[in-house]
């Protein structure tokens, strides 16, 4: 009588999503990462790594867990991963590209406007005992139609996120790493490139969709944010540490820029305590800028397609390259 065949062991930062659950069950042996993380504790067998969260995946961790295939993460930014110690190791990485970006780009909007608008202010308003009569002089916000946004990063999200800004008929200024002549051209003449300051300086509304990297981390701080205009607007649906936050909330209390509007943080979450959650003019999101039932179920789909693939010692369906 032969033997069953073992499935494949996976360590993930649990708990997960039940639909992920639904998609491994039977397939993979899901095994805690809290429990192989602590000083001192012995080094496990495992056949995949798979991050759900954003957990730190560097040397140090993966040295200790041996027989390691692949990593999948669920998502595109794989700040979290030092992919050069999954690559000294020869470690494949996968991530989900090409499923996440409109939904992302609808929630920059999504914040652009409530910030405009002061959505989030007026909601809390309308629902309190204070508001017992209508008045047209309260709680004036800011045209968004007419306005400039600055987009930092100009990739699949910052491209999609200019596309919905000229259907608002705003003017899009926009800086990036290389330039980026297709979408000038596919948006023109609503849309034109320009240096980082040139734009921090002429933009209404600055919107960050740059990925987490050594060139961006702290783009944004005492400095660049001094460029902006006292009328301006920040809004972050990239990573939390592009932003010096202490930074930042110095800059609202001060009254040098107008508000933010934020979907990461840095840290995520923000201590309870911390001055930008009393803040009236910004608005925080805790994280939501792919969180559809319908992306959210691609994510799941694609990140264990690229597990699934690296147990199998088949190439990932999309890779991450450095």
């Amino acid at each position: 009588m032969s033997q069953p065949v073992p499935v494949p062991r996976v360590v993930a930062d649990t708990p997960l999503d039940a639909t992920i659950e639904g998609l491994l069950r039977g397939r993979v042996e899901v095994v805690a990462l809290d429990s192989v993380r602590p000083e001192g504790s012995a080094p496990v067998e495992a056949d995949g790594l798979y991050t759900y969260g954003h957990p730190t995946i560097d040397g140090a961790l993966l040295d200790r867990i041996k027989g390691v295939k692949v990593i999948s993460n669920y998502g595109v930014g794989v700040d979290h991963i030092r992919l050069a110690d999954a690559e000294a190791r020869g470690i494949p990485v996968g991530n989900t590209p090409g499923v996440l970006e409109s939904t992302t780009a609808d929630l920059g909007l999504a914040l652009l406007l409530a910030s405009a608008r002061r959505i989030v202010e007026g909601d809390r308003y309308a629902r309190s005992p204070e508001f017992v009569r209508y008045d047209p002089g309260y709680m004036l916000g800011r045209e968004v139609h007419g306005k400039t946004l600055g987009i930092i990063g100009m990739g699949q999200i910052g491209a999609r996120v200019a596309r919905r800004a000229i259907a608002f008929e705003m003017t899009v200024l926009y800086h990036n790493r290389h330039r980026r002549k297709e979408v000038e051209a596919a948006l023109a003449p609503s849309i034109a490139h320009a240096g980082l300051d040139d734009l921090l300086a002429r933009s209404d509304y600055v919107m960050l969709c740059t990925p987490l990297t050594d060139e961006t981390r702290g783009l944004i701080g005492e400095q660049t944010l001094a460029l902006m205009k006292p009328s301006a607007t920040l809004i972050n649906i990239a990573r939390g540490a592009v932003v010096d936050t202490e930074a930042l909330a110095r800059a609202l209390l001060d009254g040098r820029i107008a508000a933010a509007a934020l979907d990461v943080t840095d840290p995520e979450p923000l201590p309870r305590d911390h001055p930008l959650l009393t803040l009236p003019q910004v608005v925080i999101t805790p994280h939501l800028g792919s969180a559809t039932a319908e992306t959210r179920r691609r994510m799941a789909e694609v990140s264990v397609e690229n597990l699934m693939a690296g147990l199998r010692g088949e190439p990932l369906v999309h890779p991450v390259t450095r």
